[in-house]
């Protein structure tokens, strides 16, 4: 493992004296915008319309069967079931969509009770992410000509408090609430779970990425500081997964995690030192146990992010955990090198984050109902609501991105090269022409969506404004 100089002094920046000195490293910001100033010049238009119109070009609203299976022959009404997912997602509920939409609040719960399900959930939403996969404009977000993943946690307070709801008093001071935690690639939600705002955000990481059922399989993962622990570099390389996490203190963690097959005493040149040598000894003994670990949680023999708490935990001097740890570290030394050596690298894992972002600020918009605060009172209902949130955003980003498809096909069939890169930098994240709230009406069959013609008044208009999109 050779620790060359840095090729970028220029980017490498002592900022203290000592032995070693501290440094620290410069961080590339490049961003997509959310509500991008082209969305501006779209007809408003409301969310009921929005999942009416995804549901004509996927089909995901065939996915919710009745519970009662085979023995109900009957389909759902459309319409119906809108209203609840629209209830569950903006964190409102039936009683107040009942009261504020021409349906009642018993027809709700009927429809509710009987077709919401996890299961049904998250194959509407696999399909919703598998239709905007399949729009022109979707491999145009790639990150490096690679589908750049990246997964964080964003804190909802929880007003009835269950198992789940915890202390965590940086988001929520003497109050409770819980981490709704997303995986996204190329601004599609692709996978979601929740648990306590007290659980570390790491544990989950490989369960994210290994229990992705959608057709959209990232080839590199990134997270911020908190989806690091002791495992998840072994682990995820084992799987076939590049993990590539921004730490917030490059000198520390470079100083207490760099490790050679070397001494340290024998790299004499370049900034960089290993702490220690790796113990490969214990690796190859050990090497049948890890295997065995590993195929515990491919074949999720019990919940995966109780195994890697487990192994990632400081607890037992145990010879198995330990080589696993020493794998590890080998993946993170590598990865340290190239990250601290690579402002490209840096560059595209904070691209890469700043998209899960610009999805929490969406999560936000669309849950801001009762103050954002929710209100559910089983750790089942919190499950719904996440998915049913996550579903609305995935009709707003596919809604969007099928727009920008469309104008993206319309300049390259002209051979207009400046204006299909410029749509090509628009982030789907965005949602100021969406009417998410107001007087509902579902009994009325909703005014269907001509793309067509909206885009065609766009262009003969001439009314896309063209900007830096940073």
């Amino acid at each position: 493992m050779a620790l060359a100089k840095i090729r970028d002094d220029s980017c490498f920046k002592i900022t203290g004296r000592g032995d070693p000195p501290r440094w620290t490293l410069q961080y590339p910001r490049e961003s997509d915008p959310v509500n991008h100033t082209f969305f501006d010049t779209l007809p408003q238009v409301d969310i009921s319309r929005v999942t009416h119109f995804v549901h004509q070009q996927c089909g995901f609203m065939e996915v919710f069967d009745h519970v009662l299976g085979r023995y109900v022959k009957t389909t759902v009404d459309t319409r119906l079931l809108t209203a609840c997912l629209i209830a569950w997602g903006t964190n409102m509920g039936l009683g107040k969509m009942g009261s504020i939409s021409d349906i009642g609040y018993q027809v709700l719960a009927g429809i509710s009770e009987n077709y919401l399900r996890l299961e049904t959930l998250k194959a509407a939403n696999d399909r919703i992410s598998n239709a905007t996969a399949a729009l022109s404009i979707f491999r145009h977000y790639d990150i490096n000509e690679a589908v750049h993943s990246s997964s964080d946690g964003q804190k909802f307070e929880t007003r009835i408090h269950t198992l789940r709801s915890r202390h965590s008093s940086k988001y929520f001071g003497l109050k409770k609430g819980l981490a709704s935690y997303t995986l996204t690639a190329n601004h599609v939600p692709i996978n979601a779970t929740i648990f306590g705002a007290n659980e570390h955000e790491s544990h989950y990481v490989f369960d994210l990425l290994y229990n992705n059922t959608t057709d959209i399989q990232p080839e590199i993962h990134s997270t911020d500081t908190h989806g690091t622990n002791q495992v998840n570099f072994a682990i995820l390389h084992i799987f076939g997964h590049q993990f590539a996490p921004r730490y917030a203190d490059i000198c520390d963690t470079v100083n207490k995690s760099l490790y050679g097959f070397r001494h340290p005493s024998q790299y004499t040149t370049g900034q960089l030192r290993p702490i220690r040598k790796i113990r490969e000894a214990l690796i190859i003994e050990e090497w049948e146990n890890i295997q065995r670990i590993m195929v515990s949680l491919a074949c999720k023999a019990t919940t995966q992010s109780i195994i890697i708490g487990k192994l990632s935990a400081h607890a037992r001097k145990n010879k198995t955990k330990q080589a696993l740890w020493e794998y590890d570290n080998i993946i993170r030394s590598l990865y340290l090198l190239d990250y601290v050596d690579s402002p490209p690298l840096r560059r595209y894992i904070q691209k890469a984050l700043n998209r899960t972002e610009s999805y929490h600020k969406l999560r936000r918009a669309i849950a801001i109902a009762n103050g954002g605060k929710l209100r559910f009172k089983t750790e089942t209902e919190q499950e719904i609501w996440n998915e049913c949130s996550r579903l609305i955003a995935n009709c707003i980003i596919h809604y969007n991105a099928a727009i920008l498809s469309n104008m993206l096909d319309r300049y390259e069939s002209a051979a207009d090269t400046v204006n299909a890169e410029w749509i090509k930098q628009i982030s789907p994240v965005a949602w100021q022409h969406i009417n998410l709230y107001g007087r509902y009406e579902f009994q009325k069959t909703p005014d269907p969506i001509n793309l067509e013609d909206m885009i065609s008044q766009l262009t003969r208009l001439n009314s896309i404004p063209q900007q830096n999109t940073g």
